[in-house]
C-alpha cells in the first residue's frame, strides 16, 4: 500500500475516534452543568478544555459558560482537535484515500460533513445535545460500514491502528481529569458515563462505585473494548500483522511495536492493590508512552511526524 494511503487511513480512524470521544465527553459534561446547579460553569469548562488540550483562543480571562464551551469544544474551525475540525479532517484524507476506501464509507463520512452546518445552526438555537447525538449516531455508523465493507487488508489494519492509538489517549485523559477526587466522588460515574462504560461496569462489578475498580476497569479490562489495555493490544495485533517477518526475527522489534509492547505489558501485569498508587504520575508516563507510540508509527510508516497531535496540558484542579 503506498504511504500515503496508509498515513490517511491511520489518520481517518484517529479523527473519527477524536469526533467521536469528544462528542461523548461533552455531552456529559453539558448534563452536568445543566442538572447541577453547584458545579461553577467557569471551572468545569476550563478542566474540560484542559483534559482535551484545547486552549481558549481569544477568550482569555473572561468567564466560561455551557455556550462557550461547546463553540470551542464542537464548533469552532479553527481549532483542529474540535469535534468539526475532526470530522473536517476524517472527510478530507476520506476524498483523498477514495480508490483504498469503500464508497459506503466515502458516502457516510461526506453525508457527515454536509450535514454539520444545519446540525450546528439548530444546536445554537435548541442545545447542543442533538449535534452531539448525532456525531455519536454518525461515527457509530462509520464503524458499522467499515467492518463490514473494509476487507481486512493494510488498509483495515492502519484503520484501526490509528483508531487504537486514539481511544487510549483519550480514555488516559478522562481518568486525568479526576485523579484528584475522592474515591467516592460522583465524578468517577462522569468518567463511566463519557467513556460509554457505565452500564457494562455496573453489570461487572454489581454496582459498587470507587476509585479503585473505575480505574481497574478503564485501565485494564481484557474485554470492555473502550479500555486502554484493550486498546493497546488491538494496536499490537495490527502492528504485528503489517509487519509479520520484521516481528518475528527473535527479539528484534520495530520501535513502535517495542513502545507498545512496552505499555501493554507494564499494565498488564500491574498488580492492581498497586494501581492507585502515584496514579497522575502512572497516567502521565501513559499518556506520553501513547504519544512516543504515534510518533513512531509516522516515522516507521510515513516518513513523517503526526498532521495533528494533542497539545500537551496538565489537569488544573
Amino acid at each position: 500500500m503506498l504511504a500515503r494511503n496508509a498515513e490517511s487511513l491511520y489518520w481517518i480512524g484517529r479523527y473519527v475516534e477524536r469526533a467521536d470521544d469528544t462528542a461523548r465527553i461533552l455531552n456529559v459534561s453539558v448534563h452536568q452543568l445543566l442538572e447541577d446547579a453547584t458545579v461553577d460553569p467557569d471551572h468545569a469548562s476550563r478542566q474540560l478544555l484542559a483534559v482535551l488540550g484545547i486552549q481558549p483562543g481569544g477568550i482569555g480571562e473572561d468567564q466560561l459558560d455551557l455556550w462557550k464551551l461547546t463553540e470551542l469544544v464542537a464548533y469552532s474551525k479553527e481549532n483542529a482537535s474540535s469535534i468539526v475540525g475532526s470530522i473536517n479532517s476524517a472527510r478530507e484524507n476520506t476524498r483523498g484515500a477514495r480508490e483504498v476506501v469503500s464508497t459506503e464509507l466515502w458516502e457516510c463520512l461526506n453525508a457527515t460533513w454536509n450535514a454539520v452546518p444545519d446540525r450546528q445552526r439548530y444546536a445554537r438555537r435548541a442545545g447542543p445535545h442533538a449535534f452531539l447525538s448525532f456525531v455519536e449516531e454518525r461515527a457509530a455508523m462509520f464503524a458499522g460500514l467499515a467492518d463490514s465493507t473494509m476487507s481486512r487488508d493494510d488498509g483495515w489494519l492502519f484503520m484501526v491502528l490509528g483508531r487504537s492509538v486514539e481511544r487510549a489517549d483519550m480514555v488516559i485523559r478522562l481518568l486525568l481529569s479526576r485523579v484528584q477526587d475522592r474515591a467516592s466522588s460522583p465524578g468517577w460515574m462522569t468518567v463511566l458515563r463519557s467513556a460509554g462504560a457505565q452500564d457494562t461496569y455496573l453489570r461487572t462489578y454489581r454496582g459498587a462505585l470507587d476509585a479503585g475498580r473505575v480505574v481497574q476497569f478503564m485501565l485494564r479490562d481484557t474485554l470492555f473494548p473502550r479500555s486502554v489495555f484493550h486498546a493497546l493490544r488491538q494496536a499490537e495485533d495490527c502492528l504485528n500483522q503489517l509487519d509479520p517477518a520484521l516481528n518475528s526475527r527473535g527479539n528484534e522489534k520495530a520501535e513502535a511495536l517495542r513502545l507498545l509492547g512496552r505499555a501493554r505489558s507494564e499494565l498488564e501485569f500491574l498488580r492492581p492493590s498497586d494501581l492507585l498508587e502515584d496514579l497522575p504520575r502512572r497516567l502521565g508516563e501513559l499518556q506520553q508512552a501513547i504519544s512516543e507510540i504515534g510518533e513512531a508509527v509516522s516515522v516507521q510508516y510515513f516518513n513523517t511526524s503526526p498532521w495533528v497531535a494533542w497539545r500537551g496540558a496538565e489537569v488544573s484542579m
